[in-house]
């Protein structure tokens, strides 16, 4: 019964930052070997990464986007607020709040992305 929901303005003018916040409901965002994230997927292209926070509060971040990109949680409100700065007609995209899980077997450890938002639209033009 994991729901995700993303929430934030659907129109964001550039250089403006786009902020946009993922409520989690059916799971608490610090249940341990799951973490949070943001994925997005461009009109007609394919889905990219942006990062992500683990349930200890550590912060992982895609290098192409890094310098522009904050993830924070709220741990009261079981929410995970993504801030992308400097925003270009580019970053226009379908945002997705992702929980990702960790898990091993006897062939290794690897991650799953089990989880999403419906994701949210967000266009960039002025």
């Amino acid at each position: 019964q994991v729901q995700l929901q993303e929430s934030g303005p659907g129109l964001v003018k550039p250089s403006q930052t786009l902020s946009l916040t993922c409520t989690v409901s059916g799971d608490s965002i610090t249940t341990t070997y799951y973490s949070w994230g943001w994925i997005r997927q461009p009109p007609g292209k394919g889905l990219e990464w942006m990062g992500l926070i683990v349930f200890s509060g550590t912060t992982y971040y895609s290098p192409s986007l890094k310098s522009r990109t904050s993830i924070s949680r709220d741990t009261s409100k079981n929410q995970v607020t993504l801030q992308l700065s400097s925003v270009t007609p580019e970053d226009t995209a379908v945002y997705y709040c992702v929980r990702r899980h960790y898990y091993c077997s006897g062939y290794g450890c690897q991650y799953e992305y089990d989880y999403w938002g419906q994701g949210t639209q967000v266009t960039v033009s002025s």
